[in-house]
């Protein structure tokens, strides 16, 4: 080749990606969720038809508001309550993630908002593996092919987050790759759930924490020093402890944010989801590139497809065109991705060297 191939959406879409942060009830098609209210019975969705409803998902994710923006799942949730709903959501993630590029993908949703319809845990969790076997399985037969670890959230509002962690290990050799908690973060600091995070350590099992997303530093901090998690989801308002006065080589690092460094805690940074909950103000105003200059482990992720409008490859463009990045670029944070991913050493290993890095040799020319 003359050369670097041009930065596209059509040619970022090419790349391996490697996807640490998707939350599969905020990423179904919304066809689906119209296809699957109409299975179930479900009469609340606020548009019938698939543009509308994308739509609707789209600005009412658009609030600034962390709070409002996990009101939209209401209508996602409901729709993912029986075997069928379960299963599709899986399949049709698995197979939309590998179209996009995504080489390895550790996709989350939290099995106890699943139950009203009669399944339990485990059957909650064993319908969902199937789909994303299922997914994966079309993914490779049409030359693209995945590997979809599931991580199972408990909500940090509600009170059963050790008997998730439970439920974590007990299916990790069968598809679960770890353990989170999420939801609204004022007020449910991660301490609450120390016991399941407890739980999951006695267990040498992996876990990520939601932390630094709507809250500041003290949910980061009680995340690393009283939970010990392995990974911070989002992540991004550890700048509250980052002082740039000039030159960004000369930024002053607190206590907290050298640690993260120091230890090279992954973030799961998700840009556009932080523009729409507020978390920061703007897409050019993201710290990532502040943070991607100061060498923390940076990754790229989507949160919520349905609700961003988005996908691995424009959220990388997006980075592209606000931060003028380049294949290299673009190369390390998919290589910081996967040295972060909660598989065994040997299979991260293998991704980078025979997937990834051959796939960004082409692109690099």
């Amino acid at each position: 080749m003359t050369g670097p191939m041009p930065l596209t959406l059509a040619s970022i879409r090419q790349a391996p990606k490697a996807l640490l942060h998707d939350h599969l009830d905020g990423g179904l098609r919304p066809a689906t969720v119209l296809e699957l209210a109409v299975d179930c019975g479900y009469d609340d969705l606020p548009a019938d038809n698939a543009s509308e409803l994308a739509a609707w998902f789209r600005d009412a994710a658009d609030s600034g508001s962390l709070e409002l923006y996990l009101e939209t799942f209401a209508h996602t949730v409901a729709v993912m309550q029986t075997p069928e709903g379960l299963r599709r959501a899986a399949r049709e993630c698995a197979e939309d993630l590998a179209a996009d590029g995504v080489v390895y993908a550790e996709v989350r949703f939290a099995p106890e908002q699943h139950l009203e319809r009669g399944l339990t845990l485990d059957e909650v969790v064993e319908h969902t593996l199937a789909g994303f076997r299922e997914g994966a399985a079309a993914a490779a037969a049409a030359g693209r092919p995945i590997v979809v670890i599931c991580l199972l959230t408990a909500m940090r509002h509600a009170a059963r987050s050790r008997e998730i962690a439970e439920l974590a290990v007990r299916w990790r050799d069968r598809g679960v790759g770890g353990f989170d908690i999420a939801g609204a973060e004022a007020g449910f600091p991660p301490s609450r759930h120390l016991d399941a995070f407890e739980f999951m350590r006695a267990n040498s099992a992996h876990f990520t924490i939601h932390a630094g997303e709507a809250f500041g530093l003290p949910s980061i901090h009680e995340a690393l020093a009283f939970c010990g998690c392995d990974r911070l989801g989002h992540g991004v308002r550890i700048t509250d402890d980052i002082t740039v006065s000039g030159a960004t080589e000369d930024a002053q690092l607190g206590l907290v944010a050298n640690y993260v460094r120091d230890m090279r805690i992954p973030l799961e940074l998700c840009p556009s989801s932080n523009v729409q909950t507020g978390a920061v103000p703007s897409f050019d105003k993201h710290p990532f590139d502040l943070l991607a200059r100061l060498r923390f482990r940076v990754t790229v992720n989507t949160d919520n497809r349905l609700m961003s409008d988005t996908s691995m490859s424009q959220e990388m463009l997006k980075l592209v065109d606000t931060f003028g990045y380049g294949w290299s670029d673009l190369e390390r944070f998919t290589i910081n991705a996967m040295k972060s991913a909660f598989i065994p050493f040997p299979e991260r290993l293998r991704i980078i060297d025979d997937i990834i890095k051959p796939g960004y040799a082409v692109l690099l020319g």
